[in-house]
């Protein structure tokens, strides 16, 4: 895992204009927002923000969308609420966030038989930015790389079903083929 530093370190690399303190802000804000949380695997739940953050930031991707990446899961997993990220990171990251948010909420609520287009569809059209579904597929991308911590057999075979049929192709129309090949990759070694 990236600590702040190197992530800070990393983002400069590509981007001049970098604004250190909001990275700092948004990595301490996660930090403290997921503190007692942990992952499937037992690791401290920090580990997954950051590890989007570094997917993000390997794409060479704006601050605010490096933020939202640190940020993502803090309305739907914590305590923290839009109004929280609005006030100490914008608009636009919070926006971002709760962009993400809808999308998960999405996928909650996804009925089994919906055709896959129709919830591509449904969530290219709930995405007004471009970087929401960005820091989505990041989210997903490092979600299937730890999901053989998922116990449960058949939760790990639902995801990686929706992860072939909705998020992958999402990849694939966004130019993304790295990404498509590796969501493809991981799921076909649940599937």
């Amino acid at each position: 895992m990236l600590d702040q530093k190197e992530l800070i370190k990393k983002v400069q690399n590509y981007n001049k204009f970098l604004n250190p303190e909001t990275l700092s802000k948004a990595y301490n804000f996660a930090l403290n927002a997921h503190k007692n949380q942990k992952r499937d695997s037992g690791d401290p739940y920090l580990i997954h923000p950051v590890a989007v953050a570094d997917i993000l930031s390997d794409l060479k991707l704006d601050s605010a969308t490096i933020a939202t990446g640190l940020l993502h899961d803090t309305i739907e997993d914590t305590k923290a609420t839009y109004k929280s990220v609005e006030k100490e990171f914008g608009k636009e990251v919070a926006d971002l966030v709760d962009g993400v948010t809808k999308i998960s909420e999405l996928e909650g609520k996804v009925i089994e038989n919906s055709k896959a287009e129709n919830i591509r569809k449904l969530i290219l059209a709930t995405s007004k930015d471009i970087r929401v579904l960005l820091v989505k597929l990041a989210d997903r991308l490092h979600n299937m790389r730890t999901l053989s911590y998922i116990t449960d057999n058949n939760r790990r075979k639902r995801i990686s079903k929706e992860t072939m049929e909705i998020y992958a192709p999402l990849a694939d129309r966004m130019g993304m083929n790295h990404i498509r090949d590796e969501l493809e990759d991981l799921s076909f070694q649940t599937l």
